[in-house]
């Protein structure tokens, strides 16, 4: 397939005003100015007046596995009976076949990251996945491509009920570390039996820490959900402790700690923004807050946090964000290629490149526009929405 006559947002330090993009067996062969073609395919669309951006990207949802229009039957977030399950698998819950998955492709979101909730302190592995198919082992992109950490006030509120820990800050962040200590102890282990070549060296069996060791391999990321200062600091304290890729998720009060947060080339995914202040730990949140973060050359992306805000209103919350001072160029990037870098999927997604998945958008006027929605969005080349 051969896509002509657009502009073309690559995300890859240029903008193509009038250039065509050529699709091979799902991925983008090669794109380049209009006055370069060559070749003649019969399969072809010509979307002159039209621009073609990548495939957005929400790195952070519960999309599937809080589905939609049920209550219990449809909730599989969060696990509240142990507050430490790193083992408990985002694929395993995941339904895409949810109706929000259609309304998640349909406004031109290409790729999701699913995880659990954040009741838990250690909460489970995280997959990134395609948003359109029936069957979830076929539209997986990484898997776990993190496991998920909860600090500050939702772990507390949840155990504090059950008069168990961790009811304080103190021993959700003890929790963490006493597992932590063990993944490590248990790593080294297996580390040195391995070097050694003696299997008699090789601790018993564990899958807490089993699922925990990818981490000090670096194969894996720890994405910490935390909202207020002192728990983003505490996030970047233990991932410093034990030597672990740290992602900070929705971080809202990161903007008034930037400078200190551009010191340590903090990760964020940042949001959802399109929602109320509806507990004490989003007191400070501002639509103006990534105009800060961005002026800090802060690497971050715009999440929707599904279903805390519906998935298909991710445009609209880069249009808060460019309401409240960010640039249009920046807000783009923070759906593509930012999310991308920071999830480390960036080899397959997030940017029109030869080489990559041919997940693309195609609008006519403003991206960002409310009242507009993708002409069409094509995931792995193949078209599966149109308006």
């Amino acid at each position: 397939m051969l896509l002509k006559n657009a502009k073309i947002y690559t995300m890859e330090g240029r903008t193509i005003d009038n250039g065509f993009i050529r699709i091979e067996e799902g991925k983008i062969a090669l794109v380049d100015e209009m006055v370069n073609l060559q070749e003649k395919l019969e399969d072809t669309l010509d979307l002159k007046g039209k621009s073609v951006c990548p495939g957005f990207i929400d790195a952070h949802t519960h999309l599937g596995i809080f589905e939609n229009g049920l209550t219990f039957e449809g909730d599989d977030v969060n696990e509240e009976n142990d507050p430490i399950t790193p083992h408990l698998r985002a694929i395993d819950a995941v339904n895409p076949m949810d109706e929000c998955f259609r309304e998640a492709y349909s406004s031109g979101i290409t790729t999701v990251l699913v995880g659990p909730g954040s009741a838990n302190p250690i909460g489970g592995e995280i997959l990134a996945m395609k948003t359109y198919g029936r069957r979830i082992d076929d539209v997986i992109l990484k898997s776990p491509i993190a496991i998920k950490f909860a600090l500050g006030e939702n772990p507390k509120s949840v155990y504090s009920e059950k008069e168990q820990m961790p009811m304080t800050r103190m021993s959700t962040v003890g929790l963490i570390r006493e597992q932590l200590y063990k993944a490590k102890k248990y790593y080294l282990n297996k580390l040195q039996a391995k070097q050694k070549r003696d299997a008699s060296l090789l601790p018993d069996f564990d899958i807490k820490n089993e699922t925990l060791v990818p981490l000090f391999e670096k194969k894996i990321q720890a994405h910490f959900h935390a909202h207020r200062a002192d728990d983003i600091f505490t996030a970047i304290r233990i991932a410093k402790e034990f030597d672990i890729d740290c992602v900070l998720v929705h971080a809202t009060e990161a903007h008034l700690i930037k400078e200190e947060l551009a010191k340590e080339t903090a990760k964020i995914l940042s949001g959802p923004n399109l929602c109320s202040r509806s507990k004490p730990e989003l007191v400070n949140s501002d639509i103006k807050a990534l105009k800060y973060i961005a002026d800090e050359n802060i690497l971050f992306s715009i999440i929707t946090d599904h279903p805390e805000v519906p998935i298909q209103h991710l445009t609209m919350c880069a249009a808060m964000a460019i309401k409240g001072g960010l640039q249009k160029e920046k807000a783009l990037e923070a759906l593509t290629i930012a999310p991308a870098k920071i999830c480390k999927i960036d080899d397959t997604v997030g940017s029109i490149k030869s080489g990559k998945d041919a997940d693309l958008v195609v609008f006519s006027g403003d991206i960002f526009d409310v009242l507009n929605s993708p002409e069409m969005v094509f995931i792995n080349g193949k078209m599966v929405a149109h308006a």
